[in-house]
């Protein structure tokens, strides 16, 4: 990394997609390899459990219009999954976070994708932890656990930026900072396993669901799976030697997966690249053999549409590369346990989080996160300037995080309300019966624990598939309205 050659190219835009396979009546449908090979895509790739897919993007030149350009390309990846449902009983490929409808025993091993890589896994974590695990979940406790298959609960639009490695540490810095913001605006994972959670209850169950809990001097081993050690210092080669140092392995061979495709210029590190793919930063640095660095920005949710997932990340990106402008490090500005407060608030609380920020020449101050956000649009538009993103391009995809910010409408918001007036609906259609007013109640609103769990079951059901429709026409979330059912103010 020292050859002037190595990140020598101009700067790249990537992304992942993750997404969840759901039958007509929004239950998960396991599925995915039968759907790969009817689709013949070759960017799908067959993710942890059976009812998920993840689409690899090709990457694009970081100028002019990116973010347009990875909308297009998710949307034509979702348009061809959805294309194929009428060979898969109507299965339909859905963007977000954590699908509504799963229950424990939709992620046991039984779930798990038959793959090489996710059986090593499975093996490695029932070697490291007992079996099965306890899984916090939602506002209501534990469920029980017993396979990493219930990774699949938990769904991620991981975008990648190509860096130069003098950059580095600087940039990794500003994209842990920049994180905390953007989760609050981007929360779409409100009901993990059908449990009212967090708004981003995909970041708990993630970092749960690799297990491996412990603190440092506990003599338990840390934890995989989570915000990081720290702030980066020295450049990219330090933050590969804490993965090394702090973590052992967990996979001791190189799978056939993680080859690559065309001959390489740089050394290939393939147990090096196994290694740091089995150490879950919500940000991850990475090491790429074609020749170049790049930060992998985990935290993201997928969805609700291709449009607010590349509106997530030109606020992501641009706020990073604002933060690294001028030779700025972030590290000397805030410590690092206020920028991880920062993001386990945002990721339970939404717009409505307390966040951490710097303030030049003073002490740091607490921002509610919409505020903050709304603040913080300029500086991300600043950071997309230098990335040379054309002036429409920054302006449509900031103008949609602003009225997200302004109207409170995430694609959290939505799910809770939409739960809302389908809960009020069924309460409604029961009183009417208990009236004689002649109307059917519907079945499960009578108040035994069997039609309240199927009550709830049928609810989630509804609103999976209402999710499903909004999200296949494509309108941005913060249009979105919830089902036309009675409803509080929405303030």
């Amino acid at each position: 990394m020292t050859d002037p050659a190595f990140g020598a190219a101009p700067p790249t835009l990537g992304a992942e997609l993750e997404l969840s396979l759901i039958e007509p009546d929004g239950r998960p449908a396991p599925v995915n390899a039968a759907v790969r090979e009817a689709t013949r895509d070759d960017s799908l790739t067959l993710e942890v459990a059976r009812f998920n897919l993840e689409a690899n993007l090709t990457p694009v030149p970081a100028r002019g219009r990116p973010f347009t350009a990875l909308a297009a390309q998710a949307t034509s990846t979702l348009t061809g999954i959805n294309a194929t449902a009428p060979r898969h009983r109507g299965v339909a490929a859905v963007p977000i976070g954590t699908l509504p409808t799963l229950t424990p025993t939709d992620l046991t091993a039984r779930a798990l994708t038959d793959l090489p890589r996710y059986h090593a896994l499975e093996r490695a974590w029932s070697r490291r932890r007992s079996v099965p695990f306890d899984l916090p979940v939602g506002e209501r406790g534990l469920v029980r656990a017993e396979s990493v298959a219930v990774q699949g609960a938990a769904c991620s639009w991981q975008v990648h930026l190509t860096v130069a490695p003098h950059l580095f540490h600087r940039a990794f810095n500003a994209a842990q900072l920049a994180t905390g913001p953007a989760l609050a605006a981007a929360g779409n994972s409100p009901f993990p396993l059908g449990l009212p959670g967090w708004q981003e209850a995909r970041i708990p169950v993630y970092e749960h669901g690799f297990g491996d809990r412990g603190s440092p001097g506990s003599g338990t081993r840390r934890p995989r799976a989570g915000f990081g050690p720290g702030w980066m210092r020295g450049g990219p080669l330090s933050a590969f030697e804490v993965a090394v140092r702090r973590y052992d392995v967990l996979l001791p061979e190189v799978l056939p997966t993680h080859g690559l495709d065309a001959p390489c210029d740089w050394p290939e590190l393939g147990e090096l690249r196994l290694h740091l793919s089995t150490v879950w930063w919500w940000n991850r640095p990475v090491y790429d053999p074609r020749g170049h660095l790049r930060i992998e920005f985990r935290a993201l949710p997928s969805g609700p549409t291709p449009l607010d997932m590349a509106a997530n990340a030109a606020f992501l990106v641009g706020l990073t590369l604002f933060l690294t402008a001028g030779g700025r490090d972030v590290a000397q500005e805030l410590p690092f346990a206020l920028a991880r407060a920062n993001f386990y608030r945002a990721a339970r609380d939404g717009p409505h989080a307390s966040l951490w920020w710097p303030s030049p020449g003073t002490a740091p101050r607490e921002y509610r996160a919409g505020a903050l956000v709304e603040e913080l649009l300029p500086r991300a538009r600043e950071g997309l300037a230098l990335l040379s993103v054309g002036a429409d391009e920054a302006d449509t995809m900031l103008d949609l995080l602003h009225h997200r910010v302004v109207t409170g409408r995430t694609g959290a918001w939505w799910q809770q309300r939409a739960r809302e007036a389908l809960r009020r609906r069924g309460a409604a259609d029961g009183e009417a019966a208990e009236r004689g007013t002649g109307r059917p109640a519907p079945p499960g609103t009578s108040d035994t624990p069997g039609s309240a769990c199927e009550r709830d079951s049928a609810e989630l059901a509804e609103l999976t598939v209402h999710y499903a429709r909004l999200a296949a026409e494509a309108a941005p979330v913060h249009t979105w309205k919830p089902p036309a059912l009675p409803l509080r103010s929405d303030r």
